[in-house]
């Protein structure tokens, strides 16, 4: 069992990632049209579809899967640090991808402040966690 929940687990790492990468980058197009009603329109639903859809559930199944393998390898591996320091860096992707939420509804609002320099930048910050999660997870310093 312990295989297949590693398995669905990075399936929906992998599917989560891929939405806190790509949402920022449509923000940004939709920044840079927000005077073309039809394309900003587009991109709404773009966001919309991507964050309720796919990131969301993505995100609630990369949690419970991990859930899941920390108490079938029980629950003292949370005294490991590599697990605590993936949990925080986790905690710190469920943030920046409750924020998206928030710029979403910004953006819908018409009450956006952001440029699109600044969700270039913001883009950047789920590619340095993952790194990050990944070299803790294969170098489990402890």
């Amino acid at each position: 069992m312990y295989l297949l929940f590693k398995s669905l687990h990075l399936i929906a790492i992998v599917s989560w990632m891929a939405g806190l990468l790509y949402l920022p980058r449509i923000f940004v197009y939709h920044v840079e049209n927000n005077e073309k009603k039809e394309a900003v329109n587009i991109f709404l639903i773009m966001e919309k579809k991507l964050y309720f859809y796919i990131m969301y559930p993505a995100m609630f199944f990369s949690w419970i899967f991990g859930l899941v393998l920390i108490s079938i390898n029980g629950f003292y591996s949370l005294s490991f640090l590599w697990l605590k320091l993936k949990l925080i860096f986790v905690i710190l992707l469920t943030i920046y991808h409750l924020y998206l939420g928030k710029c979403i509804r910004e953006l819908k609002e018409n009450t956006n402040q952001k440029s699109s320099k600044f969700f270039r930048i913001f883009n950047e910050i789920p590619t340095i966690l993952l790194i990050l999660i990944v070299f803790i997870v294969i170098f489990k310093p402890m």
